[in-house]
């Protein structure tokens, strides 16, 4: 085929007539085309390799492009986007692909600014599932992140395989190049680790974030400092709460191995997108339009979401996990303990950690119920967290107890979901809930602890998660590791 000064006189492989140019990029050009044998429009991505690019890499790139046609055509998922063909002649490669008429993730956050939290749980939903037929059939897609993420009223499409690994497949790089976008790419694939499945998570979970927030939240002014914000920097929602909350930042876990699986994942979209940290008023000219199709439309008509302050800038830390309002309610009601709280003595151990009795409000849990894990027990500390980190804050005046309590909320669903927690099947077997400080004993420690005698301490500024049996059993060992 020879290049014609008329783009729309183009005819590819004999059969795709062009009709017009969709994109380009620096990858390839994207053509619109008429499939004159069956009879219907397609897409069609030609390679483009820059001018003064060496032939051994122009190899590499032609190579990635055949690579994107034979793992995307290996795929069979309403959220992928079907590849139909694939040709090459007079020294190019072109991709046949269904078209996509609608904008892209970052063109509808751009235009409508962050999505309402239904809508995003919709989003996620059908990425995981794309994401999952990719993985199960030993393909990770490597470059997740909105522009990849086609939105329209018939539904959500994963685009361009482009730069997509097969796990049996060698690694084509060129020596030193960065194979994906920065603001999207996992912690450890920085390090130097190749692209897996967990770390197409991550790159999911930083893409729902900017649904959600309508912010990019590692993205900086240049590449080294993007690359380091991935590495060394926790982001904070400020409008997520709730399961959509819990899911997005356990799928943004630094170590992979404690970053949330799909099937966590699903148990949390399961649950819906919860409460938002947010106020709510009239919609107006500015709020949110729909770009799905009909089933997300219907979750998603409402008012306009309003952002609101966090209250927390800083939280515990797992892993990269920032553990501020975003994850799920607890269980079991959350409770205040020591003077004035529900819990008028709370008064569990490092090296105790288990009890006698089951917390509610009235109750007392003195020192003679405490118990070794090694016991039986009616209950266990699984994690225990200052609010504002490691007791080195102990003159902050109180938060507020709806703020503890959506920490420790926070915070014990995150340590509950990951594999601190052992026991097989601990979603049905096991309840968890948060134990946060009252005023009184907050400020008792903050009085106690700056007067630099630690043997008059009292008080205390910790928020503890525990745990017991749903059928109210009795533990006979420890259930959490570390």
């Amino acid at each position: 085929m020879v290049e014609r000064t008329d783009a729309l006189t183009r005819t590819i492989g004999r059969r795709y007539q062009v009709t017009g140019e969709l994109g380009r990029g620096g990858m390839g050009i994207v053509w619109r085309a008429w499939d004159q044998v069956i009879g219907r429009e397609v897409a069609i991505k030609q390679l483009h390799v820059p001018d003064g690019v060496p032939p051994a890499e122009r190899a590499v790139f032609e190579e990635r492009v055949l690579r994107e046609a034979r793992a995307a055509g290996r795929l069979s998922d309403p959220a992928v986007v079907t590849v139909f063909d694939v040709l090459s002649e007079a020294g190019g490669t072109f991709i046949v692909m269904e078209l996509v008429l609608a904008g892209t993730l970052a063109e509808v956050v751009g235009e409508c600014g962050p999505m309402p939290p239904e809508q995003v749980v919709e989003l996620a939903r059908r990425l995981l599932s794309a994401l999952e037929a990719a993985h199960a059939a030993g393909i990770v897609h490597r470059d997740v992140k909105p522009s990849n993420i086609m939105i329209s009223d018939s539904g959500v499409k994963l685009a361009d395989f482009g730069i997509a690994q097969t796990l049996d497949d060698t690694r084509l790089t060129t020596s030193g190049s960065i194979i994906g976008s920065p603001s999207f790419m996992a912690p450890e694939r920085i390090q130097g680790a190749d692209a897996t499945p967990a770390s197409d998570l991550w790159s999911l979970g930083a893409t729902l974030f900017f649904a959600a927030e309508g912010w990019l939240p590692f993205d900086r002014q240049t590449t080294a400092a993007t690359l380091h914000a991935v590495l060394s920097e926790t982001p904070r929602m400020t409008r997520t709460q709730g399961p959509l909350g819990s899911l997005i930042m356990g799928l943004l876990i630094a170590d992979p191995r404690a970053r949330f699986t799909p099937a966590q994942a699903r148990a949390l979209l399961a649950a819906g997108p919860g409460p938002t940290a947010t106020a709510q008023v009239p919609a107006g000219p500015g709020a949110v339009r729909s770009r799905f199709p009909a089933r997300a439309k219907d979750l998603g008509r409402g008012p306009l979401i309003a952002a609101a302050v966090v209250l927390f800038v800083a939280g515990l830390l797992l892993g990269r996990f920032a553990l501020v309002p975003g994850a799920p309610a607890a269980e079991e009601a959350t409770l205040s303990y020591g003077p004035g709280g529900d819990l008028e003595t709370f008064a569990p151990s490092k090296s105790d950690p288990c009890a006698f009795g089951r917390p509610s409000s009235g109750s007392t849990v003195p020192e003679g119920k405490i118990r070794r894990c090694s016991e039986p027990h009616d209950l266990e500390i699984y994690a225990t967290g200052d609010p504002f980190g490691s007791g080195s804050t102990n003159d902050i005046s109180y938060p507020g107890e709806a703020e503890l309590a959506r920490f420790g909320e926070g915070m014990c669903a995150a340590y509950f979901a990951s594999d601190k927690i052992v026991l097989p099947g601990k979603d049905a077997a096991l309840r968890y809930g948060a134990l946060v400080p009252s005023e009184r004993s907050w400020e008792l420690k903050r009085q106690t602890a700056m007067d630099d005698d630690s043997d008059s301490d009292a008080g205390s500024q910790a928020v503890h998660c525990y745990l017991r049996t749903t059928d109210g059993v009795q533990l006979t060992t420890s259930v959490a590791t570390g």
